[in-house]
């Protein structure tokens, strides 16, 4: 192991061992099974705390161990308290996420570290399976993880109760706001009991004004625990900034994988026509790759995301869906085909890369379409993107899209395949202004000239 990488180390984790925490021993079962040895800062600084009872509003690096964190909070205090009559078959601990994959993840999560506990998780979201998450519910859960519109959705409907639920916890909550869910996390919240009649974890790697204000209204007096203020992202990714026309974009990302050879890679782009066409792009250059956006229905994200983590999938194409809260371990690289627009998602993006201390690399390609976005960004992450210049031999020639005939007018080929007489109606259209101009009121001479030109 290098000296940089003892260092890196060092500045993720502290000097504290699971094993010196008073954790229930099921948990510390689960704990060991996966390999936890020491706490990260962050889980350092929380848990002290948390374990306690008292409310925490906590911001750290992406990869940092947050989730771990609130996890182990809400397993210690439901292993340790009994549950009421009145919560009978209703969640005890409710986590909100803003994203069917993050809610996902929670929940394989979760269920990892409560291997030996006993209790029930379960995760709701929209898309997918309404009866079945709906008929699991029914039957009781202890820990229930979910993304605000169904968990309202199956509230509403009277499937499960939150009175007496003890634990709630709210992952990436910068990001409910950025995606509107501010009501619908009101909602839900009003929905708890008191305040002080529960336990609130807030986590997110930005913490804005937003945030924090929701924080001090439903929470508790809670703590405010912030790691590494001024560094958003972690030192152990290799940045580089690549100014490139738009036009030899996709040259210079094929020269770019071509260099950095295999590995697991994450391309984000700004919109889903880009990713689709992208996702072309490289295939037809011999990459295999798939895309990850909003409008792709819920059970292929679902199997993309699990062909990506597995290794089967060397490369995601991704818009920012895909950019908060996912931990996907050997994630090797990071292109920012699209400058973010928003600077906040920069520091998202790149911590897919990077987890828990290992090491990655992030790319990104400055063009004429988002360079805009790259001032914005750097004053927010309070340092300016190693800027590389790409050689000349990084840019590869792509192979060229195949270049399809333009369809005629009156025959194109798909108005032909929806009617066989298509083609006559549209001869028709085309002579029908030249049957009007005749009928108007003109001399011979104009007749006779639009005759001839009819006839032509």
């Amino acid at each position: 192991m290098t000296d940089s990488h003892e260092t890196h180390d060092h500045h993720l984790f502290s000097t504290t061992r699971f094993e010196d925490l008073d954790l229930h021993q099921d948990l510390l079962q689960g704990i060991r099974d996966l390999g936890f040895e020491k706490l990260t800062r962050v889980q350092d600084e929380v848990l002290p705390i948390s374990l306690e009872g008292r409310d925490v509003v906590a911001q750290a690096q992406t990869g940092s161990g947050k989730t771990a964190a609130y996890l182990l909070t809400a397993y210690q205090r439901l292993m340790t308290e009994l549950r009421s009559e009145a919560s009978e078959g209703n969640p005890r601990c409710l986590i909100i996420t803003p994203t069917r994959e993050l809610a996902v993840q929670v929940s394989r999560d979760a269920e990892g570290l409560g291997a030996h506990t006993g209790l029930r998780v379960h995760v709701v979201f929209g898309g997918l399976d309404y009866k079945k998450q709906r008929a699991v519910l029914s039957e009781g859960v202890d820990i229930l993880v979910g993304t605000p519109g169904r968990l309202i959705d199956y509230h509403q409907q009277g499937a499960y109760s939150l009175r007496h639920t003890e634990v709630v916890i709210i992952d990436e909550c910068d990001r409910l706001f950025d995606m509107g869910f501010a009501e619908d996390l009101r909602w839900l919240l009003h929905r708890l009991p008191h305040p002080r009649d529960r336990q609130t974890l807030m986590f997110t790697a930005t913490l804005s004004r937003r945030v924090t204000s929701i924080g001090w209204r439903e929470m508790d007096d809670p703590a405010e625990i912030v790691i590494d203020r001024e560094q958003l992202t972690p030192e152990t990714i290799h940045q580089e900034l690549y100014h490139v026309a738009a036009h030899e974009k996709f040259s210079l990302l094929l020269g770019l994988l071509k260099r950095e050879g295999e590995g697991r890679t994450m391309i984000f782009v700004n919109t889903r026509v880009a990713a689709r066409r992208l996702v072309e792009d490289l295939e037809r250059n011999g990459y295999r790759a798939r895309g990850l956006t909003g409008n792709v229905e819920q059970i292929r994200r679902l199997r993309v995301l699990d062909q990506f983590r597995d290794g089967d999938l060397p490369i995601l194409v991704a818009t920012d869906v895909a950019s908060r809260g996912l931990h996907i371990d050997g994630v090797s690289h990071v292109i920012n085909y699209d400058l973010p627009q928003d600077p906040e998602d920069y520091v998202h993006r790149i911590g897919r890369t990077a987890r828990v201390g290992a090491q990655g690399k992030a790319f990104s390609l400055a063009c004429d379409d988002y360079i805009y976005s790259l001032d914005a960004i750097q004053k927010y992450i309070g340092y300016d993107i190693p800027v590389v210049f790409a050689d000349d031999d990084l840019y590869l020639q792509p192979v060229p899209r195949m270049r399809s005939s333009r369809p005629s007018r009156d025959r194109g080929p798909s108005s032909s395949r929806r009617n066989p007489s298509s083609s006559r109606r549209g001869e028709r259209e085309d002579s029908r202004p030249r049957r009007r101009r005749r009928r108007r009121p003109s001399t011979q001479k104009k007749k006779d000239g639009e005759k001839k030109s009819s006839s032509d």
